[in-house]
């Protein structure tokens, strides 16, 4: 049986742009598109599995509709953040501005600072 290729998402301009923000500020490297679930198909953007932090960075942008602005995909997104937090996760969602900010990098190296301290 001959199966396609899987070809991997395209990551977003804000994605991109926090890894950028991350490196510069020498943080430990992320995982990025981390699988967390044993069972179901759920990723992080970014995560440090071993400190069971991860960031996701919210696509919700005005007028362009897309899955996150749905109830469905919406109410989706809950089911998964809730399965992480009883897990043990820690979720930080971060909006494009943010992002472009500078204040999704600053927030994550708190948090990795932070969590890292507890150890």
């Amino acid at each position: 049986m001959n199966s396609k290729p899987k070809i991997p998402k395209p990551k977003s301009e804000a994605e991109e742009l926090l890894a950028l923000h991350l490196r510069m500020l020498h943080l430990p490297p992320p995982v990025r598109e981390h699988k967390f679930h044993k069972t179901r198909r759920w990723r992080f953007d970014f995560a440090w599995p071993e400190l069971k932090l991860a960031c996701e960075v919210e696509g919700l942008t005005a007028g362009q509709g897309g899955r996150h602005q749905r109830i469905a995909g919406f109410n989706a997104d809950l089911e998964k953040y809730e399965a992480a937090m009883l897990d043990g996760w820690i979720v930080y969602r971060a909006s494009q501005t943010m992002v472009k900010s500078g204040r999704a990098a600053s927030v994550c190296e708190a948090m990795l600072t932070k969590l890292e301290t507890q150890e």
